[in-house]
């Protein structure tokens, strides 16, 4: 929240825009009435990997309330992610920004939500919570605005899908699965078959790599992939460089060796179909790394600066290659500016371990 988003000025503001106030010329939406009992909000607006993470959270709320209406709200980026969700309304919203936040207070409090799930757990979405006019809200924190939360205070102790599972646990709720949930439609399923076609790329027999990461984080970043593709290319398998618009040079130079470049080619729901037909995948910690858990494939997240203990792909965590279990003089830290140590040979080994370059 900028210096100018106070939350006192937001909390005036919100009250007066559920009276269907104006402010200058612009006229507040305030959106449908929905006067049920069993009226479910969940709060999840970002960022790629933990609306991902989020996904078999939100199907576990969707069946502990089975005869509510479930509306989840998060940023336009996200929405498709729940396409082939039928019984899920999606309610979009900018992350940012004072008046959208106004906006979006103003149509929870007209909602009249009876349950408010706060999956997101920052200042933002703790203050939507504590002027929304609802009863009962869950969350991270044990203090306001929130009535169903854990009792121990979150510092980070646990991997934040577990903490969401128990703040979930709070409120009742129980999370039988421990997977993305990424569904593709017929479509995008046959989109998926006929690229693989069109490059005569054989089912099991190619490898995703996804070289970038954040561009805020830079030294998440493991400097060594055209070494790794170049064994893989010798082992048999194609290789496949996966990655949006500001990894376009980098991919370009790596997928040189005859490699595919998929720049920017899919969207997440696609991306969990192809990852479906692929051997495996070796990513940094990002987003594409989360979405391809979702494909039931072996998923080698490369970790140094974050703990992967709280931020492994789902399911992934006997897969992880953190550079500090591979480089001597970090042993025994949870984090460390390791990455360039991390040899090819080292990663390698984990892959023939798993199995990945048998039976070629």
């Amino acid at each position: 929240m900028r210096a100018n988003e106070t939350p006192l000025a937001m909390a005036v503001v919100c009250f007066d825009q559920t009276r269907g106030e104006t402010s200058g010329d612009f006229v507040w939406p305030i959106g449908n009435d929905h006067n049920r009992m069993n009226n479910i909000l969940v709060i999840k607006l970002g960022a790629l990997g933990d609306v991902v993470m989020a996904t078999p959270l939100i199907d576990a709320i969707m069946r502990h309330h089975a005869n509510a209406a479930v509306t989840l709200v998060t940023t336009p980026a996200f929405a498709p992610i729940f396409t082939a969700w039928p019984t899920l309304a999606v309610h979009q919203t900018a992350r940012r920004g004072l008046w959208n936040m106004v906006a979006l207070c103003a149509w929870i409090r007209h909602q009249r939500f009876s349950r408010i799930y706060d999956l997101q757990g920052n200042d933002r979405s703790a203050l939507l919570c504590a002027l929304s006019g609802t009863a009962e809200r869950v969350g991270n924190h044990p203090r306001f605005p929130y009535t169903h939360h854990p009792t121990e205070r979150w510092r980070g102790q646990s991997h934040i899908f577990d903490r969401l599972c128990a703040v979930l646990a709070a409120a009742g709720v129980t999370v039988p699965v421990r997977t993305p949930l990424l569904p593709a439609d017929p479509a995008t399923q046959g989109h998926i078959q006929a690229w693989l076609a069109l490059h005569a790329i054989e089912p099991r027999r190619f490898v995703l790599l996804h070289a970038g990461a954040s561009a805020l984080r830079p030294d998440k970043r493991w400097p060594h992939f055209a070494a790794l593709a170049a064994h893989l290319r010798t082992a048999g398998l194609r290789i496949v460089w996966l990655g949006a618009a500001p990894e376009r040079d980098l991919n370009a130079a790596l997928a040189s060796a005859a490699d595919i470049d998929a720049t920017g080619l899919f969207d997440i729901i696609a991306l969990a179909e192809l990852g479906r037909h692929a051997r495996c995948a070796v990513t940094n910690d990002s987003g594409p790394m989360h979405v391809l858990a979702a494909a039931g494939i072996p998923v080698f997240g490369l970790f140094g600066p974050s703990d992967w203990r709280r931020n492994h792909a789902l399911g992934q965590a006997t897969r992880v290659i953190a550079c500090v279990d591979h480089v001597a003089a970090y042993g025994g830290q949870r984090t460390g500016d390791c990455l360039s140590l991390l040899t090819v040979d080292r990663v390698l080994a984990v892959l023939e371990r798993e199995g990945i370059l048998d039976g070629l």
